[in-house]
């Protein structure tokens, strides 16, 4: 990075190639008190280069409508898509998870929930070229542990189940030190990490995924028949908070949610929330529905003559990922398999 072809002061720009700083990310990654630190300059000249970086970065990140005409195969962030390790699923979903916007996964116990989610976690840390983001993943925890030997296995399988991304590139990356893992085990402890923690890491570029693990699990015991209307206002105000953080970081938000039995056809259908044939719906209602931007719904079907006590895992079942409802897809599903390296589609 040339530093003389910004508009700094010659103090500033002396420091920084003292510090042997160069790229703009780098500066953006720390905070004000650690460049103040690093570069040993006033409050005032590191506001200043923060400000000058910032303007840069967003004066040649812009695009006329000439321009993106004329420039079909520039990948603008309207369209990149977070890959989920797998071209089946991510032909389903028209490349991978919105990069602005609240998924959400729901389905029944053993649906492979968690298994997607751990592999978004390290999807997330691959090139740009690769369908990553290039950088961590927030994972926040509401009700069960972490499951840590699982991403162990995921880990140490990649250069099976990322056969498309050279075996160099791989072994560069250190997965398991970018995957920040938190602990919410009620409402309040989860307004705290997102307003506290959650924000620190976002800000500081060290997560671009964040993915709640699962949020029906905050209410389930927080809330009787006759608090709707207070649940309600909890959905919507951590709704606009996680919006307001996936804009402001161009960070997807994927939010695990349970299901409940579907009390009627009707019922159902008012929330536009329900595959067809099951009889399932997602958890949390219609409030927690008009907050998301796309709704996928994994589920475990058991084949005629097994079931879920006889059968050794794996075996007599079939996966689907389906496509309930999101602007940019029609409803669709794909089916899709669980194996130690980990999440692969079925074409």
């Amino acid at each position: 990075m040339d530093w003389d072809q910004f508009d700094l002061n010659p103090r500033t720009i002396a420091a920084l190639k003292k510090a042997d700083i160069k790229s703009v990310k780098e500066i953006l990654n720390l905070s004000g008190a650690d460049l103040q630190r690093l570069l040993k300059l006033s409050s005032a000249d590191i506001q200043c280069l923060l400000k000058t970086v910032s303007h840069t970065l967003r004066r040649n990140s812009m695009l006329t409508a000439l321009q993106l005409y004329q420039d079909k195969e520039h990948f603008t962030s309207q369209h990149q898509k977070l890959s989920l390790g797998c071209p089946v699923l991510d032909s389903l979903l028209k490349g991978g998870i919105p990069l602005v916007g609240i998924t959400e996964l729901a389905g029944e116990s053993s649906a492979g929930k968690t298994q997607i989610s751990l592999q978004l976690c390290l999807c997330v840390q691959y090139p740009y070229k690769y369908g990553g983001l290039e950088s961590g993943a927030v994972y926040i925890c509401t009700e069960d542990v972490f499951p840590s030997k699982r991403l162990q296995q995921l880990i140490d399988q990649q250069h099976k189940l990322r056969a498309d991304v050279p075996a160099e590139i791989i072994q560069k990356i250190r997965f398991g030190n970018n995957i920040f893992v938190e602990q919410a085990a009620d409402l309040d402890m989860f307004q705290q990490c997102l307003t506290r923690r959650l924000s620190l890491l976002l800000a500081r570029g060290m997560a671009r995924l964040v993915l709640i693990d699962s949020m029906a699990a905050l209410f389930r015991a927080e809330f009787g028949p006759a608090d709707a209307a207070l649940k309600a206002r909890y959905l919507q105000a951590f709704g606009a908070q996680l919006h307001s953080l996936s804009t402001r970081f161009r960070t997807p938000i994927v939010c695990i949610n349970q299901v409940t039995d579907a009390v009627s056809e009707s019922e159902a259908a008012q929330c536009s929330c329900r595959v067809v044939g099951s009889r399932v719906t997602p958890a949390l209602g219609i409030t927690w529905s008009n907050q998301l931007l796309m709704r996928l719904m994994a589920r475990r079907l058991w084949l005629p003559g097994h079931s879920p006590a006889a059968a050794a895992p794996g075996a007599g079942s079939r996966r689907t990922l389906s496509v309930v409802f999101a602007p940019h897809l029609p409803p669709s599903f794909c089916y899709y398999t669980v194996q130690l390296e980990g999440v692969k589609g079925i074409k």
